[in-house]
């Protein structure tokens, strides 16, 4: 049975103590590394305009992550845009969706998501409405080109503005000072930050999370195994996924 002791977590570090990875941590006798592969860098409304899309003339919004919904909105502002109440939102899973609930009056027959947090179960959803929508994909200068590529073989009319920008943190020593049993994976950027700081990383035995769909393709692109994946059915989390290997583990 393999040890699990040391795991880094390629996001920020929770604020407070109450976040379900500390309390999993003490369950588990773990070391929790907090570290961000990425930063976000907002591109200004300024710079915005250059791209020349008005936002107030599309009908719905598709979001594929937090960035994407927090520097929508920052640009909105920016802009002094008021978005129309009867938008819709199109989003990659249920957390993204519910997070939409910081800027708008949440309500189910506006906001829909994909079932399983895959680009397929998205579509699925988007295909119901692609007849009546136009379509705003807010993203950095690195988006889904599977996303584009549907929106195209479907018709649909859509516009890509790039609000934000996104760059690779230098990693490389808190990577190569410790050996981790588990790195854990949230974004398709924060592998190829990953990669870019350690191109000759072997896996050997550390397990790799991944969360959403398209961070496990990055995973697989990169030539290592996506171990523990979410979100699944009742793991709609990376921690609950790791509590329920961490259990499966503990019963072995």
């Amino acid at each position: 049975m393999k040890q699990i002791e040391n795991i880094l977590i390629t996001q920020a570090r929770p604020e407070g103590e109450k976040s379900p990875y500390f309390e999993m941590a003490r369950k588990y006798n773990l070391n929790l590394r907090f570290e961000p592969f990425i930063r976000v860098e907002p591109i200004p409304a300024k710079e915005f305009r250059k791209q020349k899309i008005e936002i107030a003339a599309y009908s719905a919004v598709i979001f594929t992550s937090r960035n994407a919904i927090d520097h929508f909105f920052r640009t909105c502002e920016e802009l002094k845009l008021t978005i129309s109440q009867n938008t819709k939102y199109f989003c990659i899973t249920e957390a993204v969706a519910l997070y939409l609930q910081k800027f708008i009056l949440y309500r189910k027959r506006k906001v829909f998501y994909g079932a399983d947090g895959t680009n397929k179960s998205l579509f699925d959803v988007i295909n119901k409405h692609k007849e009546l929508e136009k379509f705003l994909y807010p993203c950095s200068q690195s988006f889904d080109s599977e996303i584009t590529n549907w929106l195209i073989a479907n018709n649909c009319e859509y516009a890509i503005p790039v609000l934000y920008q996104i760059i690779s943190n230098d990693v490389k020593d808190i990577i190569e000072q410790k050996h981790y049993d588990i790195i854990c994976f949230f974004t398709p950027l924060g592998v190829k930050s990953f990669v870019e700081n350690c191109p000759r990383f072997v896996q050997n035995g550390t397990l790799i999370g991944a969360f959403g769909d398209n961070t496990r393709k990055a995973v697989l692109a990169a030539g290592l195994n996506p171990d523990i994946v979410a979100p699944q059915p009742k793991m709609p989390s990376m921690v609950s996924a790791l509590e329920n290997y961490l259990s499966g583990l503990k019963k072995k």
